[in-house]
């Protein structure tokens, strides 16, 4: 599976980048360079933080269902 973005988050991300470069790095990026600094950053980290993801939300969603007696639970009198 690829992490695709849409045109304005990824509009967005290349302004992000641009602006951190600019000020953290002191280095100044063109469009183009802050697009394929996007890319590269989506094809390397994407999955691995979108699996992290999955897996932090698997992991809760199990400590729910295993606790779902407890959470739910209405006493009969």
């Amino acid at each position: 599976m690829r992490i695709r973005l849409d045109d304005d988050r990824r509009a967005a991300l290349t302004r992000e980048i641009s602006r951190f470069c600019q000020g953290e790095l002191d280095t100044e990026f063109s469009a183009f360079q802050a697009e394929r600094l996007v890319d590269f950053l989506l094809r390397e980290l994407g999955a691995p933080i979108y699996n992290q993801a999955i897996q932090d939300a698997r992991a809760f969603i199990q400590d729910k269902l295993t606790d779902l007696e407890g959470e739910l639970y209405e006493p009969e009198s």
